[in-house]
Parts: structure tokens; sequence; C-alpha cells
């Protein structure tokens, strides 16, 4: 009663339910008897009836004095001391006090009660505190009745049998319950125990160690097909049945243990079954002395030769690529440190890494599928290990990527020769899912050093597979510690790179672009070009452009570039240059980002520079990959009023559809076509055709590099009126600039006039 009425049903306790139900026979026809045993019948509860809400009231001060009285009993009190729990339990005592009035008294009540038995003891509630509550509830109902009508004796007698009918009812369900919980409980014990007898690997041992005498169970002889006649009877004759090396830690561990330096046995060791077959088993014993004074170490022996063979298998797949079968990588550094030992030996031969790499292998992938892709990784990886020796070493380092030892060699020159005929056998065509492909690879071959155990062989043959990919396809590469300064000096350009925008080491040069018409010039652009001070040192546009390219600092670079040299060119604009126009190279990086066309929308409007005054630059590598987001991009520069020219033209792959497709404005001539010998004939008619195309196509014509009078008069000829090179300026800093653009405004420019404007 301490937790009564209201409780859910878990799992666990409906399925326990229905057990103790049927442990109880407990259906109508029980029921009934139940009740007709204690007189309990319909007229009880009728007589009930009139006074529930007198009942009731006194229910609510009975749960009052039922808690109160148990606060002095450590048990309960402990319990209630728990938040919100003394709230629930009177709500649910309450619940339970109405069920008890009004019934019924049929097969779901007593469900009921039966749960609530059941909960109490799962809550390990003892039997004297759930009848103590039934004795307390009845002597306090017996009082409150006869205070309730104390000239009514007669009134409250017949209430309080009532009542007592329905709690014996109550209570012989409950002592019911706890008797057979405790009888299950016994049962599924002992159910367990048997269970587990019948079911377990284990096979039982007992030796007395004082007379050398072992028992052994029937599961222990099966597990190594032995009988009764075939046994052990000595500790000596089990471990007889162990290899040398096993036996020896058997006897090691047994004897550390009844010495008392390790608590329990517990070794994995081999024995040899009755076929002479080895079995793997997990000995566990502990050591006890009996009544006698007798010293027993007993314990178990299981087979574990599943376990260890599924160890092995996972070994040997931690170690291996599951596609080839190969070693790994974590096996490859393995076997690299070995030889890196062997190495540093005297008398040690030539070893080398070899690392592979197949050429254009995504291609395969992205076009037929992974699984074309990996019968492809599985033939090559046939047709390398036909190029070793026995003794060397393949392994699968990852995607499309080998690596070989060679070990033991003749001469260091072996290696090259190896990668030679493993570049040659993968030359051959091979077939993979009816197709056939051809395949070739890329190869850097490192040399290991016999004095340097902390040599990173992997890393140096990476070095030189990435140098042989540098040369193109099937091309084999060979490291040298120049390549190793190479990369520091890459990582150190990388690094200061990253740096320099936030430490103001960029700068911006500027180069004019100058139209020249009857023989006088008038610039009306310049061309931003990006500069790198590091320190007092100038650092060549080769050198670190291409690397902003590759790290993807060149979107934030160029960004900067943009709205330096739009404020600069409306600075200038102010200053008595009008309509001048402010050339700036896009990178490809730069277009494809999201949102390009609003953040140079966004640069004029900070600047104030006109868009008609911007001539973006791209080159024709740019155009071709030819994607929808870049038109997209261009034509939205476009409708903003902003000029688009496509730079060194005739350089990359050509491609007339191009100045169809796309929003082009202007057209630059590349300096390999104008800065050429006065007589190259060839090279003019190249100039003159992309003249006479930019103008048949109303496309503004700018010749870039004019360095000679010869040149000048070449484009003078051909009707190209826009010119750019040091024959005016070379690319200098915008203080430096400011003369030239003003030797400019309107100057003579005379084919055959030295360059007075010319600033160095």
């Amino acid at each position: 009663m301490l937790l009564a009425g209201g409780a859910w049903v878990v799992p666990d306790l409906k399925k326990r339910l229905e057990e103790m139900q049927r442990s109880l026979g407990l259906n109508a026809a029980e029921l009934q008897r139940r009740m007709r045993l204690l007189m309990l019948e319909e007229g009880d509860q009728a007589e009930l009836t009139p006074y529930l809400a007198e009942l009731d009231t006194m229910h609510q001060r009975c749960v009052e004095a039922l808690h109160e009285h148990l606060q002095g009993f450590d048990s309960p009190a402990a319990q209630f001391a728990r938040p919100g729990l003394l709230v629930r339990l009177k709500e649910h005592q309450l619940r339970y006090y109405g069920q008890l009035l009004r019934g019924p008294y049929d097969l779901q009540y007593a469900r009921l009660r039966i749960l609530v038995g059941l909960t109490h003891e799962r809550e390990q509630v003892e039997s004297k505190w759930y009848l103590g509550a039934y004795h307390f509830y009845l002597n306090f109902m017996h009082r409150a009745l006869f205070g309730q009508w104390p000239d009514q004796p007669e009134l409250a007698a017949r209430l309080y049998r009532g009542l007592m009918k329905a709690v014996f009812f109550d209570m012989t369900l409950a002592v019911d319950t706890y008797a057979a919980a405790s009888r299950l409980a016994l049962e599924d014990s002992e159910a367990r125990y048997a269970r587990a007898v019948r079911g377990a690997n284990d096979g039982l041992w007992e030796w007395h160690v004082d007379d050398d005498r072992l028992q052994l169970s029937e599961r222990w002889l099966q597990m190594l097909g032995l009988d009764a006649v075939t046994a052990p009877a000595t500790l000596h004759a089990w471990s007889e049945r162990m290899p040398e090396n096993h036996r020896q830690a058997f006897a090691a561990a047994v004897t550390e243990h009844l010495e008392g330096r390790q608590p329990f046995l517990h070794i994995e060791c081999q024995v040899r079954d009755r076929w002479d077959r080895l079995v793997w088993v997990l000995i566990r014993g502990l050591l006890s002395v009996d009544q006698h004074g007798e010293r027993l170490l007993a314990g178990s022996q299981s087979d574990i030769t599943l376990r260890k063979s599924t160890e092995q298998e996972l070994a040997h797949a931690t170690l291996h690529d599951p596609l080839t079968g190969l070693p790994n990588r974590q096996r490859m550094n393995e076997l690299l440190l070995q030889a890196l030992q062997r190495q540093a030996k005297p008398g040690a031969r030539y070893a080398a890494v070899l690392f592979i790499d197949l050429d254009r292998f995504k291609l395969i992938n992205d076009s037929l599928g992974h699984q074309i892709g990996d019968q492809v990784l599985v033939q090559v990886a046939n047709r390398i290990e036909r190029c070793i020796r026995p003794g060397d070493h393949l392994c699968r380092f990852g995607g499309d990527e080998f690596v070989v030892l060679l070990d033991d060699m003749a001469r260091a020159a072996d290696a090259e020769h190896v990668a030679k005929r493993i570049m040659s056998s993968l030359h051959y065509p091979l077939i993979a899912g009816g197709r056939r492909l051809n395949i070739s690879a890329s190869i850097g071959v490192a040399p290991l050093k016999g004095q340097d155990q902390q040599q990173d062989a992997l890393r140096e043959a990476d070095l030189a597979l990435y140098r042989a990919k540098a040369f193109g396809k099937s091309q084999l590469a060979l490291f040298n510690e120049t390549l190793q300064q190479e990369v520091h000096q890459r990582l150190n350009l990388e690094t200061a790179l990253s740096e320099a925008l936030g430490r103001g080491q960029f700068e911006l040069f500027y180069q004019p672009i100058v139209k020249v018409t009857a023989g006088r010039s008038r610039v009306i652009g310049v061309e931003a070009l990006l500069r790198w001070w590091q320190g007092e040192v100038l650092v060549a546009p080769d050198e670190f452009i291409p690397v902003l390219e590759e790290t993807g600092d060149i979107v934030k670079v160029g960004e900067w570039v943009l709205r330096q040299a739009c404020t600069q060119v409306q600075t200038w604009q102010t200053h008595g240059y009008p309509g001048l126009r402010c050339s700036v190279n896009l990178s490809s990086r730069q277009l494809l980002e999201q949102g390009f066309a609003e953040r140079v929308a966004l640069i004029l409007a900070e600047t104030g520079l006109p868009a008609s005054s911007l001539v973006l630059e791209i080159t024709e590598s740019l155009l071709m990959q030819d994607g929808p987001q870049t038109l997209a991009t261009l034509r939205e520069l476009e409708s903003m009023g902003v000029r688009i020219a496509l730079d060194d033209f005739g350089t990359g792959f050509s491609s007339l559809g191009y100045l169809h497709r796309y929003p082009l404005h202007i057209i630059k001539v590349d300096k390999s076509f104008v800065s050429m010998e006065p007589d190259n004939e060839r090279l003019k008619a190249i100039s003159r055709a992309i003249i006479g195309l930019g103008r048949g196509l109303e496309m503004d014509v700018i010749a870039e590099g004019i360095e000679t009078a010869e040149q000048m008069a070449f484009l003078d000829q051909e009707g190209c009126h826009f010119v750019q090179g040091y024959w005016f300026s070379r690319p200098q800093s915008a203080r430096q600039l400011e003369p030239v653009l003003a030797s400019l405004a309107g100057s003579v420019a005379g084919v055959d006039r030295l360059r007075p404007t010319l600033i160095n």
C-alpha cells in the first residue's frame, strides 16, 4: 500500500503480471471463491456507496496520518526524502482507497492489486511494511467511523465490516503475490543455473596442489576429444600436451599465482587434442583452501580457437587493403622502418622506395564508375607485382597510389630499372568492364639512407613523384636534396603570402593604355598590376601569382586590388583625367565566386568610380571552362556598364566561338605577336588578322608589349590605335606614374621619335 493504484506497466512488469496471474490461477471463478470465503458480496459495496463523501474525507486524514507514522522509521523516511516522491505516494494512496470503496471487485481490479504488489516487490519493499499499512488503515478507519457516527454504532459497524472484507480481499492477493514472486524467482534462478551448466562452453578442472591430482569435467574432456582413459591425471601431464613455449608460460603463470604474485590464474595458450591438433584455450583459476587445509587450484578452460582465428583475420585486415589484398599504408610504414634499421647495419646493400601514381585515374572513375576503377586497380596491382622480386614489397597506399619497397639491391641504379619496368608493363592496354583502357603511371624514386633511421623515405619519394607529375604523364623522377629545398621555399612562400595583405606588403603598379591617332597620343586608361615587396626586394609576379591562385588567396587579394585600383583611378579622374579607364585582371576563382558581380557593384559605389570606367580582363583559359555561371556573371557585369577585355588573345586555345558567345568589348593582342622580328611576315599576318577581326566585330583592339618604333609603325599602318608597352612607360607606382600621365596627355607620338616620356 506504500505504492498503490495508478502504476504504469513497463514491458518486463507486464510480462511478470501475466506470469503471476497464471501462477495464482487467477480467473473469474477463482475471484468468486475468494469473495465467498470472505463473505464479500455486492451488497457490501452498495452499503458503502451512500457514504462515499464522508469516507473519502476520512481517507485523506488516514493518508496523512499513515505517512506521519512511517516517518518514524528509517527505511520509509529515506524513501520519502526523494524529491517529489511523498506527494506522488499520497496521490497514489488516495486513488487506491477510492478504488477500494468503489470496486467493482472483478478480474481487472485483482490485476491492479497484483500489479501494486509486484511493484512493491520489485522496489524491495518488505511485506512487513505492506501488511503494517493494512493494519494501520483498519485501525484508523475503525476509530474514524465510530467517531463520525457516535450515535449510530450499528451503521459504523456495518461500514467497517464492508471495508474490512475489501481490505482482506486485497491482503490475500498481496500475500499470495509475495509468495508466488519468491517461488517464481527461485524457480527462475534454478532454471538459469541449469541452462548455464548445460550451455556452458567451459570445461571445469580442479587441481589438488599438494598431491598433484587433477580432476576434469566431461566438457573439459570433450573439448580435446579425450576420455577417462586418455585424460591427464596431473598438472604435469596436462602441460605436456602444450607446445614447449606455451608449456613454460603456463608453468610460470601457475607458480606466480601460487606464490601470491598474481591474484588469479589467467593465460591463453595452445593444447594438443586427441588428433594432435593445436586448440587455443583460455585457462582461468583461483587458489583456495578447503576445510581440511588442503590447497585447491580450480577453474575453467574455454575453447577460444574461433576468437583467435577472428583476431588473426582482423589483424590481417588491419594491415591489408581489402580490394587488392596488398599491404596497406600502416603495414608499409612497419616494413619501411624495418628496412631502415637493416640499412643502418654494416654490409647492408642498397634499398629504395618507389611511389607510383596512376595518371588521370580520376577520369576512369568519373566516366566509367568506381566498379570499373576497382577492376583497373586490381589489374594494375597484379602487373606491378610481376615486376618485383619475391623479397620486395608492394602496398596500396591509398586511392590510385602504390608504394614499392625494394630491398637488398646490388646497385642503387636497380631501383630506376625496376621503375621503368613497371612503367613499361602498364603501357599495354588492359580490359575492364568490357572496355579497352590505356593506363600510365608516374613514379618517384627515393633511395634509403643507411646512416639515417629517421629518414622519411615516403615523403622523399612523394616529392620525386610530384616532380615527375609536373613533367606530364608517364614520367620518372629521382629524389634529390634540391627537391626538398624547393618544397621548403614553396612553403615559406605560401606562408609569407598568406600574411602579405595584412602586413601591407602588396602594392599596385600601373601601366598606361594609350590611344594613338594622327601622330598624337592620349592616355585613355591604366592597367593595374599587383606587386609584392618582401622588404626591399620586389618579387616577380610569375613567382607569387600562381601560388595565390593555387591556395585560393587570390580571391581576397583580388578584391583588394579591385578596390585599390578603382580608388586610385577615381582620384586621377577627379584631378584632371576625366574618363580615365581602370583595367584589372580577373582570376577564374574570383569570377566563379558566388555574388562576384554584386561585390564589384559595391566597390564601385564605395569608390565612386563609374562602371563605364572599369575594364575587367579575363583570359582564354578562363573561358575554356565555359560554364553557365561564368557566362551569367559576365552578362551581369556588362549590364552594369562594366567592359570586358579578352587578354593575351591568340596564346591559348583560341576559339572564335568565345567572341560570339561572351559579352566581350576589347581584344588585347599578346606581345608575342607584336614584339616580333621586323621581317617575320607570319607573325605580322597573325597580328594583322587579329586586328582586322577586332575591327570587324566592332571591338577595341589593344596591342601589348610595344617597345620599338617599328612596332608602332606597323600598328599605325594596320589601324590599331590602342597601345600598351614600354614605348610609353613601364608599370610604375601611382606616384611615379603621375608625370607620365601628364606627359601623355595629348603628346606627339611619331613613330621615329625616341621615348621622352619613359620613366625607368
